[in-house]
């Protein structure tokens, strides 16, 4: 489990300064002494895993089109809008460039229209890219369930996350632990955690993480309830506020 004090992670890098999952936004947030960087991984349409987090490409101009329509040199080619120099990265690219800097912590973006054969092409492409891990110095997390449940078969070791959305409860949290005891940790949006959902996890010895604080308010109820990971869209202050503490 991550060391104490709670973990301050950059969401999808420092994104309010660059594109966000750019290699200009995971700098931009190493340069604050970040603990960890959280990305999102979805799959090209000739199955390379990239670094996207939208459902459509609105933000490279391209609203009616997602991540695979198009192959990886197409997306390649379609560039940062902002800068002419930044282009979505694969994920090989980004586990070479920041595995060894700081803590990563990989979303799978599995979506409803894909096929369970892309789920998991992207989920066993993404264990192995990863490799060895056996610091757990990479976490890999995921809204879809099944999909954790399909890599915790592929790779048993691997710790996996998985991410709570608003509508779940401390009844879905008791079932799916009682289910999916592999599963590493948890992740939960900060307005909808609960006492008692913490106290359930720390008697099971689970890693706990929150999305996304960033306002002071956010921040400092995470610092309180003692987290593991702190997942924020403005890292700089989440540090400020948690070594001020």
């Amino acid at each position: 489990m991550p060391t104490k004090p709670c973990l301050i992670y950059a969401h999808r890098g420092a994104n309010t300064e660059a594109m966000e999952n750019t290699g200009l936004a995971f700098d931009k947030a190493l340069a604050y002494a970040i603990d960890g960087i959280e990305t999102d991984v979805q799959l090209s349409r000739d199955e390379i895993n990239v670094l996207w987090h939208d459902r459509t490409l609105e933000k490279l101009g391209f609203a009616d089109k997602r991540i695979d329509d198009f192959n990886y040199q197409m997306l390649k080619s379609l560039g940062d809008p902002v800068s002419d120099s930044e282009s979505i990265m694969t994920l090989k690219a980004f586990l070479d460039a920041y595995r060894t800097r700081c803590r990563l912590l990989i979303e799978v973006k599995n979506r409803d229209w894909e096929q369970p054969s892309r789920h998991q092409t992207k989920i066993r492409q993404t264990l192995e890219l990863i490799g060895n891990n056996t610091d757990q110095h990479v976490l890999v997390s995921s809204f879809n369930l099944d999909s954790l449940v399909y890599a915790h078969h592929y790779q048993a070791n691997a710790p996996l996350i998985y991410n709570f959305t608003p509508e779940q409860s401390i009844s879905d949290l008791q079932q799916t632990l009682t289910m999916h005891p592999f599963l590493y940790g948890f992740c939960f949006p900060i307005e909808t955690l609960q006492h008692d959902m913490i106290d359930l996890l720390r008697k099971q010895n689970k890693l706990i993480a929150v999305y996304t604080c960033n306002s002071d308010k956010e921040i400092n109820q995470a610092l309180a309830w003692n987290v593991d990971i702190l997942i924020s869209d403005d890292p700089h202050k989440a540090l400020m506020l948690r070594d001020s503490s």
